[in-house]
C-alpha cells in the first residue's frame, strides 16, 4: 500500500491549479463499479468548470508527495440548480442552505487510510464556516443482478450512515452518461442522501 502524506482543502487559485488533475482522477476511478464510466478531459473540463465559477466551492486533495493521488469536490446546491431540479421538486428543503458534496475519488493503492472521512470532515468543515446547515450527496444505483457487479463489492451505506447521513426519500436525480462498452450515453438514477450539520 502506498501512503497518502497529506490531505488539504484547496480553494481559489489553488482549487484552480488542481482542476486537471481531478479530471483524470474521475476519468481512471470512475472507469470502476459502480459508474463504468467511459470519460474524456474535454467533458471534464467543462463538468469541472462549476468549481471555477463558484466562490464558495471547494477541492479536498489527498496527496503522496506533490502528486494528487485523490480528491472530493463540493459546492453549494444551488450551484447545480439545473441539474437537481426536477430530483428536488416537491422536497421540503430550503435548498439554499444545503452544501452538496460531490464526487470523491482515490486511487486504489491509497485506500484503507481514513482518506474517504477526511473528505467529508473537511467538507462539511467548509461548510459550516459558510454557514449552510445541511450537507446531501447522491450516489449511483446499479441493479444487484449487473453484469459487471464484482462479486467482493461492498456497498458504502454503513459509512455514509456513520457519518449521519440519510437517503432522502424519492429524491432521486437522473444523470447520462456512457458506460464501458456502451455506444452511447445512458440515463443512471442517483440517490441523494443528506446530514444536518448541526447534529
Amino acid at each position: 500500500m502506498a501512503e497518502v502524506t497529506a490531505v488539504r482543502p484547496l480553494t481559489g487559485m489553488a482549487l484552480e491549479a488542481a482542476l486537471d488533475d481531478v479530471a483524470r482522477l474521475r476519468i481512471e476511478v470512475f472507469r470502476a463499479w459502480p459508474y463504468l464510466y467511459d470519460g474524456d478531459l474535454d467533458y471534464e473540463r467543462k463538468y469541472l468548470q462549476s468549481y471555477r465559477d463558484s466562490d464558495k466551492s471547494i477541492v479536498v486533495g489527498a496527496f503522496d508527495g506533490n502528486r494528487l493521488i485523490g480528491a472530493s469536490t463540493g459546492a453549494p446546491l444551488i450551484d447545480h440548480s439545473d441539474d437537481f431540479a426536477a430530483a428536488f421538486e416537491g422536497a421540503d428543503l430550503d435548498l439554499p442552505q444545503v452544501f452538496y458534496c460531490a464526487e470523491s475519488v482515490l486511487l486504489p493503492d491509497y485506500r484503507g487510510q481514513g482518506v474517504g472521512h477526511k473528505f467529508f470532515d473537511l467538507r462539511e468543515a467548509h461548510a459550516r464556516e459558510l454557514g449552510f446547515k445541511k450537507c446531501a450527496f447522491c450516489a449511483v444505483q446499479r441493479p444487484a443482478d449487473h453484469p459487471m457487479r464484482p462479486e467482493n463489492y461492498r456497498l458504502l451505506d454503513a459509512f455514509w450512515r456513520a457519518r449521519g447521513y440519510e437517503p432522502l426519500p424519492g429524491v432521486v436525480a437522473q444523470f447520462s452518461w456512457k458506460d464501458i462498452g456502451e455506444e452511447a450515453e445512458t440515463k443512471k438514477p442517483l440517490q441523494f442522501w443528506i446530514r444536518d450539520l448541526n447534529a
